[in-house]
């Protein structure tokens, strides 16, 4: 199915634009960071906080966010 601009609302319109942008942008200038190393103590952190999460002690369900939220 295509979609025309003129179809679209306007915050659709909005969403696809920064989209692109940000694409063309990634695409053009790439990621600064890539390439470099990690300092272990960053590395550490990293697999500290994936673990809270995985355990429950971090980190809050996106369901109750948005819930908490109200955007439903």
């Amino acid at each position: 199915m295509t979609v025309t601009v003129a179809q679209t609302t306007k915050a659709e319109l909005v969403e696809l634009i920064e989209f692109s942008i940000e694409q063309k942008l990634l695409e053009m200038l790439g990621d600064p960071d890539e390439g470099l190393p990690i300092r272990k103590s960053v590395q550490e952190r990293l697999l500290r906080q994936k673990q809270a999460v995985s355990a429950g002690e971090r980190g809050e369900p996106l369901d109750e966010v948005v819930r908490r939220l109200g955007l439903e």
